[in-house]
C-alpha cells in the first residue's frame, strides 16, 4: 500500500475531494495542513482513513521568515512516517518547504493562482519558484496556461500531467421543476444569476457588483445570488446598495446545499483575473446553467467555442454589464445552452475519471526515482 504524504496550505473542499479519493483507492494518506488562517474553508470532517499529522505547523498563518522550526519538524515527520511519495502544494509555500528537505519522489501540485500570478511577482517569488521546480519529480496542473508557465521556468514537459480536478457529476446535476430557493426569494418569474466566488481581490468579485448595478438599470427582472464574503466586503455592500434588494447575500454556503443554488440560477457569472480549470465553473456546467466569465486562459480553455457560454474583456465592468443584458434577451436560447453546458461537465470534468490522472503522475515520480 502506497504511503501519501499530503501536504496543502490549508483545508478546503479541494483537499477534502482528493484526500477521500485516494483513501478510497487504497493508499494510505498522512495529512500535513501548512496553516489555519482563521475561517472555514470546509466544514466536513477528514475523510474516514487519512491521518492528521501533529507537527510545528498548522497553527497559524505561514511566515515565510520564521521557516527553520517547520523545516525541522517536517524532516521528523518524513523520517517517522517514511513516505513513498509527497504530494504538495501550492508551489511557493508546501512545495517549497517540502524541496527544501531534498525528499524524493516530490509531487509539486500547483493551485492555480501560484503559478499563474504569484510566481512572477516578484524577484523572490520567481526564485522560491525556481528552487521548488528544480527539486520537484513531477508537477501537477489543472490547465494548459499552468503547464505553459511551468515551462516557461524550465521545468520538463514529459515531467507535467495535466488534468482539471473534476467535481462529482452526480451531485451537481440540473434540477427539475421550480426551485425552492427562487420560490422563496420570491424570484420566480426572475432571471437569477449565480456568483460564487470569494469576496477578494483576484476574483473580480467588485467588477461584478458594477456590472450588475448598470445592467439592472435596463433590466428590472434581474436578481443575484451572492455567496461567499471575504476582505472586500465593506467595498462589495457599498457597491451593491443601490440594488440591495435584489441581492440575496448566502454568505458560506455548506457543500451539501451548494447544487440547490446552482439549480436555482439561470446564469453563472466569474469575473475573476487568474484560475485554472475552475471548479466553481465546472460545477455549474454540470449543473447545466451556462457561464459568462471573465476571457482569461483557465476560463478560454473551457468556454470558447463550447457553445455553453460568453466570455467578456477581464476587468470591463462595462462588458459584463452589457453581457449580461444579452444573455436575458436570448433568454429563450439558454435551453439548449443548459445541454451543452452539462455535455462539456459530463466530457471533461468527470473527477472520477480525471482522478486517474493523479495515480499516473504518482506512478511516474515513483519510477522516476528508481532509475
Amino acid at each position: 500500500m502506497m504511503k501519501v504524504l499530503y501536504f496543502s496550505r490549508d483545508y478546503t473542499t479541494h483537499d477534502h475531494r482528493f484526500m477521500a479519493s485516494l483513501v478510497e483507492n487504497g493508499y494510505r494518506v498522512f495529512y500535513l495542513r501548512l496553516e489555519q488562517r482563521g475561517h472555514a474553508l470546509e466544514s466536513r470532517l477528514l475523510p474516514k482513513g487519512v491521518t492528521l499529522v501533529r507537527w510545528a505547523g498548522g497553527k497559524e498563518p505561514f511566515e515565510r521568515h520564521n521557516f527553520r522550526p517547520l523545516l525541522e519538524s517536517l524532516r521528523k515527520v518524513i523520517k517517522q512516517i517514511k513516505p513513498d511519495v509527497i504530494h504538495a502544494g501550492p508551489v511557493q509555500t508546501c512545495a517549497w518547504l517540502a524541496a527544501q528537505t531534498r525528499f524524493h519522489p516530490l509531487v509539486t501540485m500547483s493551485w492555480g493562482s501560484d503559478m499563474l500570478v504569484d510566481a512572477e511577482s516578484d524577484n523572490q517569488m520567481r526564485r522560491l519558484t525556481e528552487f521548488t521546480l528544480a527539486n520537484t519529480d513531477m508537477f501537477l496542473g489543472d490547465c494548459d496556461a499552468v503547464r505553459q508557465k511551468a515551462i516557461s521556468f524550465g521545468f520538463p514537459d514529459d515531467h507535467i500531467v495535466t488534468f482539471p480536478w473534476g467535481i462529482d457529476l452526480e451531485r451537481f446535476s440540473p434540477g427539475e421543476g421550480v426551485s425552492e430557493l427562487r420560490e422563496r426569494a420570491g424570484w420566480a418569474d426572475a432571471f437569477v444569476l449565480m456568483h460564487t466566488r470569494s469576496w477578494e481581490p483576484v476574483y473580480g468579485v467588485d467588477v461584478l457588483a458594477k456590472a450588475f448595478v448598470q445592467a439592472s438599470r435596463e433590466i428590472p427582472e434581474l436578481r443575484l445570488f451572492l455567496l461567499g464574503n471575504g476582505s472586500l466586503a465593506p467595498e462589495i455592500r457599498r457597491l451593491l446598495m443601490p440594488v440591495n434588494d435584489r441581492v440575496q447575500f448566502a454568505g458560506q454556503v455548506p457543500q451539501e446545499k451548494l447544487p440547490d443554488y446552482y439549480r436555482a440560477a439561470d446564469l453563472y457569472i466569474s469575473a475573476s483575473h487568474s484560475d485554472g480549470s475552475s471548479v466553481s465553473l465546472m460545477e455549474a456546467l454540470a449543473s447545466g446553467l451556462p457561464a459568462l466569465v471573465s476571457d482569461i486562459p483557465g476560463n478560454r480553455e473551457w468556454i470558447d467555442g463550447s457553445g455553453a457560454g460568453w466570455l467578456f474583456p477581464d476587468g470591463d465592468a462595462d462588458a459584463l454589464a452589457q453581457g449580461i443584458v444579452d444573455a436575458y434577451r436570448q433568454k429563450e436560447q439558454l435551453a439548449g445552452m443548459r445541454r451543452q453546458a452539462r455535455q462539456l461537465a459530463e466530457a471533461r470534468a468527470d473527477w472520477k475519471k480525471n482522478f486517474d490522472q493523479l495515480q499516473i503522475a504518482y506512478k511516474m515520480a515513483v519510477e522516476e526515482r528508481l532509475k
